[in-house]
């Protein structure tokens, strides 16, 4: 009872701390951009929704440009670095990772097929970017399987077959746009929070929100599970239906997150690994922190990347790419040790 009391206790003191970061981060970055916006201003205006000395432009710039951007930015986040979390911990892999097991390669294109075939029906691109990523984690799932289990390399290399097959569906989806298209959907691949809408930003939020729910409630099994499925199975964790379970809430948030700003890479690597090291690996906090710390990570991500080189913008991906790709070759190397 009293290491459950402390558990508690150490849970909400941690998820205290992010929540007080994100908050710096969220203001941070509602200021910062191409234009800057004064500070206490813009505190003022977010929390009292009056112009606080504030000109029309500036107003439309904050709330009507930055704010759904930045909360697009932080549910994206919460949805790759949950999705990643729950992989990790259902495959008993740190190189587990939507974007790198093709898991977001199969919800773009969902997407992408929703966005060419059913263009006038906005409703259709989380429905089919949700397919996609149901898909390909179940293909790359079954591919990686052997005698020993998924081990880490045949999961690599199940998601570089998958990826690259379905990287060839993309282009070839490609091809099937005009010209005027291609050049906006191919930014869109590398990760673009600046295209959204009301509706897709709340379906995203609401599927993240969802998806992170079922994750942290089945956070004991795959604590469980994490010592073996055969002695999790011992121990009385239904294995086939956890691993159903965090299987279909990982493709929500994956193709939640896809259908509203394409192919962040990385995040889902990233952020539980860091999580987990700083934090240990008790997937009761640590779902819940990497939600947090996810959201924060792109919303800074997003911040750079609209910044760096302004007027112009980079895509977002590129950022997290710049930040994983070096994490992942060390896990990798350490894998291998």
């Amino acid at each position: 009872m009293k290491q459950l009391k402390s558990n508690l206790r150490r849970t909400l003191v941690v998820c205290g701390l992010l929540l007080i970061v994100l908050a710096i981060i969220f203001l941070i970055a509602s200021v910062v951009g191409s234009q800057r916006l004064p500070l206490a201003g813009s505190l003022c205006a977010l929390t009292t929704r009056s112009n606080c000395g504030l000109s029309p432009e500036q107003q439309a710039i904050l709330f009507d440009i930055r704010l759904p951007r930045i909360l697009l930015a932080g549910v994206v986040g919460l949805c790759l670095a949950t999705a990643g979390a729950g992989y990790q911990a259902l495959l008993r892999n740190p190189l587990a990772e939507p974007y790198l097991l093709g898991v977001s390669n199969g919800a773009a294109v969902g997407t992408m097929t929703a966005l060419v075939f059913f263009g006038a029906h906005e409703w259709t691109r989380p429905v089919f970017a949700f397919a996609g990523a149901l898909g390909a984690s179940f293909v790359v799932y079954q591919l990686a399987r052997g005698r020993a289990g998924a081990t880490p390399e045949r999961l690599i290399l199940a998601g570089v077959i998958v990826t690259t097959f379905l990287s060839s569906a993309i282009v070839f989806i490609t091809t099937l746009m005009d010209a005027t298209r291609i050049r906006s959907f191919t930014f869109w691949l590398l990760g673009d929070l600046s295209g959204t809408t009301t509706s897709l930003l709340l379906v995203t939020f609401v599927a993240g929100l969802t998806g992170a729910v079922i994750l942290a409630a089945n956070a004991r099994s795959l604590n469980l599970m994490m010592l073996g499925e055969r002695d999790a199975f011992d121990l009385g964790v239904e294995v086939s239906r956890v691993r159903l379970i965090v299987f279909v809430a990982a493709s929500l948030l994956v193709g939640a997150s896809v259908a509203s700003s394409g192919s962040v890479g990385y995040v889902g690597l990233v952020v539980p690994h860091l999580v987990r090291l700083s934090f240990g690996s008790d997937n009761r906090m640590v779902i819940i922190a990497a939600a947090l710390a996810g959201a924060a990570f792109v919303i800074v991500a997003d911040t750079i990347a609209r910044t760096v080189i302004a007027p112009r913008e980079l895509p977002v991906g590129a950022i997290t790419a710049l930040i994983g790709a070096p994490l992942f070759i060390y896990l990798l190397r350490r894998s291998q040790t």
